[in-house]
């Protein structure tokens, strides 16, 4: 029997692309599940599948109100709400991001006062240092450090928002002995992603036969491309397994350049543009990013299921049976930079 089972859960951002895929897992595994979302960048149509078996709470969590009504009566929350996007959106929006250092200590307070027993926060890639993703080198959660001067150097605001996130989960596991954990999402893409994120953006591009098409930087810069499923699948593994905050990264191990994906995404639409330009002016964020998953593995038993190709496959489908080209060609700029 599964340990859901009956377990009253929150997913917080649950309209959200990871949030919606979670809480259909969730609900699958026979929990009792609740959504909140203030809907600013997520969908109830993200939720079609399990609409009827959920309860849904729209509504801002950095509202204490909302935050105590969402956590009433509630075993588990999985918090995935926060303001982000992707790169572009990050760079451009700083203090928007800034905001979720707010929001994550009114729910955490939130779930403290109505007895939650466990939390589990998705945080991210972008709390690791920069400065040490200029090279390939795969990087493991101690590369973060809170106890030692100069131990934490993160990625833009937002990436500083998520860890202070962590910290303030520990915190609140060391006050009030809420079971605790963290789970640093690497590049996350699939079905319902939105096109400011690198995968889908290409896809938008490619869907709406952009000619030149354009890359942002010169492609070669690499992620751990990570699919939904086993983000979600860590997430829930991180809950049943980590009480006491450690943190674990949910990512592969493979670097793959933006170059790779866009041709892999040409193969499968069978269309190729006559030129690319890279443009070495935008934003790209680190120039190298892949996870070493050791942790993950010995705590969790967990290691991604997905290959890129499946993944691609998977959400280029998605896309391309959700989108109307027309529509996406006479709006992808706005497409590419608003959540």
């Amino acid at each position: 029997m599964s340990e859901w089972v009956g377990e009253r859960v929150l997913v917080t951002g649950g309209a959200s692309f990871i949030g919606s895929h979670l809480t259909e897992d969730l609900v699958a595994a026979g929990a009792d599940v609740r959504v909140v979302d203030d809907l600013s960048s997520g969908i109830t149509e993200n939720l079609a599948a399990v609409r009827d078996e959920i309860g849904l709470i729209e509504g801002n969590l950095k509202r204490w109100e909302v935050a105590d009504r969402a956590t009433e009566n509630v075993d588990t929350v999985f918090h995935l709400a926060a303001d982000h996007g992707g790169r572009g959106y990050i760079s451009n929006y700083p203090a928007n991001c800034a905001t979720n250092m707010a929001l994550d200590n009114i729910v955490f307070e939130a779930a403290a006062k109505n007895g939650v027993d466990r939390i589990t926060f998705a945080s991210s890639a972008c709390t690791y240092p920069t400065d040490i993703q200029q090279e390939r080198r795969r990087l493991r959660e101690d590369m973060v450090s809170f106890d030692e001067r100069g131990g934490a150097y993160a990625d833009e605001v937002y990436g500083w928002a998520k860890l202070m996130g962590e910290r303030s989960l520990k915190a609140y596991h060391e006050q009030y002995g809420i079971d605790a954990s963290s789970v640093r999402i690497f590049t996350a893409y699939g079905p319902r992603e939105n096109e400011t994120h690198a995968i889908v953006a290409l896809m938008a591009k490619a869907y709406a036969r952009q000619d030149p098409f354009q890359i942002w930087g010169d492609g070669e810069q690499t992620r751990n491309f990570t699919y939904v499923k086993d983000i979600t699948r860590a997430l829930r593994l991180a809950a049943e397994n980590i009480a006491d905050a450690t943190p674990v990264n949910a990512g592969i191990s493979d670097y793959i350049t933006i170059n790779e994906v866009a041709e892999s995404i040409f193969e499968r639409l069978g269309w190729r543009p006559d030129s690319i330009d890279h443009l070495t002016d935008k934003p790209v964020g680190v120039r190298h990013r892949a996870a070493d998953t050791s942790r993950a593995e010995d705590l969790l038993g967990w290691e991604p299921e997905y290959t890129l190709q499946e993944g691609i496959d998977n959400t280029l489908d998605w896309y391309v049976n959700n989108r109307d080209r027309t529509y996406v060609e006479e709006n992808l700029e706005t497409l590419l930079h608003e959540r």
